[in-house]
Order: structure tokens, then C-alpha cells, then sequence
């Protein structure tokens, strides 16, 4: 990306906000920021915006709105612009500004509080590795459904394969056929996901994007009435 980007002259911008959720064996996060300067010249020196929030994470406290970008190798006079753009406009609130402090300063070794709060860390992140896996194993038992597994992040993005008959209800109905399979999934089980085609999705391809995010015991259920629902579909459009 980083190549891509300098052969073309680009600006990168770059979502580094769930390098805490890493759920893969072997995997681990790499900023853009240490793989610039690890390539050296001329690479280190591009533009790059690095982003991190407290709204995601191993916190996902959706609710609250905190985050920082570290602005690197900036034209002087446009960081200017940027600052002054920036002053000129209101502030996160205080309890998304003391939310994102905890963030980045996290306690220390040592500390009165490290091991309650290294606990309590741990456990969030090993119950998203844990349900990061039951998603992607129980809509790859699915048929018609197959899911990669879920790496890191908060989201799956299985591929589904829709009838001819629901793809021309898709059609009679002015939707896409993902759109109307999204659709009438909320409408037959109030479970809400997002329609690959706002993804960039190859043509021809279907999908959807869900999120691993419930607590265990909501997402165990919740993925039976998925599994329900989606037979019924393909009986229905077979």
C-alpha cells in the first residue's frame, strides 16, 4: 500500500483503530508509520494521517466519541490550514476526551490499578477472539454461506449464494440482491446486517457484513435465527 501509494502521489490516510483486536494466530499489527520508516528513503518521508479512537478497540464503547490523528510529514503551510481549521471547530466532549486520555495512558506496570486493568483488557479481547470464531465456524456450516475467518477487526463479511428466483425478486422489487436479502432478513428476524454492495463487492458476488460485537450468549442465538432464516430462503427462492 505504502508503494502504491508513493508511486502515485497519495496522501494516506490510514484507520489504525483496531490495532488492539487481533484475533489471528502469527498475526500482529504493523503501523503504517513504523513500516515507512523501516523501508527508509523515499518512503519516510511521505504524508500520512495516522487515526485511533476510544469509540472502538478492545473498549467498543460506540457511545462515546474520542480520537486522535498523528499527522506526519505535513506540508508546513497545510498543517497550518489544518490547525486553524481544527481550532475553529468544538471539541469532543470532556468524558470522550478523559475516555481517550485512559487510552493512550493506560496504567503502568507497577501501578495500583495495572493488574484489575490488564484483566479486564485481556478478558474483553479473548471474548472477541472467541465469538470472532463462532461466527465465522457456525456461517461457514451454513449452506450456501462461506466466511473467511475473521482476523481482526469486529466484523464478518460472508459471501452468500442467492437463488436465480431472488435474484429476479431482487429485481422486480428495484433492489440490489443483497439489499433485498438484507431487507428481508430484518423483516423476518429484526437482525440488522449491511449489504456487500456498499462494499465494492465483485460482480456477480452477494454479501453481507455482521458484526461479532453481542455478548456471547446474544450471538449464539442470534446466529440460529440467521441459520433459520437463510434455509427458509433458499427454500422459498429454489
Amino acid at each position: 500500500i505504502i508503494k502504491f501509494a508513493y508511486r502515485e502521489k497519495l496522501f494516506i490516510f490510514a484507520d489504525e483503530v483496531y490495532q488492539h483486536n487481533i484475533y489471528a494466530e502469527g498475526s500482529k499489527f504493523h503501523s503504517f508509520k513504523k513500516v515507512m520508516n523501516e523501508l527508509g528513503e523515499p518512503y519516510n518521508q511521505m504524508e500520512l494521517a495516522s487515526f485511533m479512537t476510544c469509540s472502538k478497540g478492545y473498549m467498543g464503547e460506540c457511545g462515546i466519541r474520542g480520537g486522535y490523528a498523528e499527522v506526519v510529514n505535513m506540508d508546513p503551510k497545510v498543517m497550518y490550514m489544518l490547525e486553524k481549521s481544527i481550532s475553529a471547530k468544538c471539541c469532543p466532549s470532556v468524558i470522550g476526551q478523559a475516555c481517550m486520555d485512559a487510552v493512550v495512558n493506560p496504567p503502568r506496570p507497577g501501578e495500583e490499578s495495572y493488574e484489575t486493568w490488564h484483566h479486564q483488557v485481556q478478558g474483553a479481547l479473548t471474548s472477541l477472539k472467541r465469538r470472532a470464531e463462532l461466527v465465522a465456524s457456525t456461517l461457514n456450516a451454513i449452506p450456501g454461506i462461506r466466511c473467511n475467518p475473521v482476523q481482526g477487526a469486529m466484523y464478518a463479511f460472508p459471501q452468500i449464494e442467492l437463488p436465480a428466483a431472488a435474484v429476479k425478486a431482487a429485481a422486480e422489487a428495484g433492489q440490489a440482491p443483497d439489499v433485498f436479502y438484507a431487507f428481508s432478513l430484518l423483516e423476518a428476524t429484526g437482525i440488522c446486517v449491511i449489504p456487500g454492495s456498499g462494499f465494492g463487492q465483485a460482480p456477480g458476488t452477494y454479501h453481507f457484513r455482521t458484526t461479532i460485537l453481542p455478548q456471547e450468549d446474544v450471538i449464539i442465538e442470534m446466529l440460529a435465527r440467521l441459520k433459520q432464516f437463510h434455509i427458509q430462503f433458499l427454500n422459498k427462492f429454489s
